[in-house]
């Protein structure tokens, strides 16, 4: 079983120029509740239906499984979704040993910028650059499958 241990933040400072990488997104949702979410990306020509559920007794771990699917079928699924597909570049960020994600958000969440970083342990120590904010990992006006 796959398990991510994600720690978001807010970005106040400038990044851009240190990306390695960027990825246009479109993202959309099948289901989303409590107990799990199930998520298609399409990431320039490439889709992943993601499954996540939370770990139970742990701060910010969940259960996830990511499929790579046909492009031409990932097309039609997000037509299916739940309304207000998610629109934003991801930028990939190195930093000390690791590399942050830090997505810019685009149309009706214009303006919002979330950094996120995957840890191998929920106590895992980490250098936080300066252009990282405010940590927002568990609250859930952040999540993504809230911001549509």
């Amino acid at each position: 079983m796959a398990e991510e241990i994600e720690r978001k933040f807010l970005v106040r400072g400038e990044f851009k120029h240190l990306a390695v990488k960027q990825i246009k997104i479109a993202q959309g949702y099948l289901s989303v509740d409590h107990a799990r979410t199930i998520r298609l990306r399409i990431c320039d020509s490439k889709a992943i239906l993601s499954v996540k559920a939370p770990v139970i007794n742990t701060g910010f771990s969940r259960h996830e499984w990511e499929y790579e699917i046909p492009f031409s079928e990932a097309s039609e699924i997000l037509k299916v979704c739940l309304p207000d597909i998610i629109y934003k570049t991801r930028y990939l960020v190195p930093f000390s040993n690791h590399t942050f994600e830090v997505d810019v958000f685009h149309e009706k969440n214009e303006g919002l910028i979330i950094a996120e970083l995957e840890l191998s342990d929920e106590d895992e120590v980490f250098e936080k650059p300066e252009w990282l904010g405010e940590e927002v990992t568990g609250k859930p006006e952040f999540y993504n499958s809230n911001l549509i």
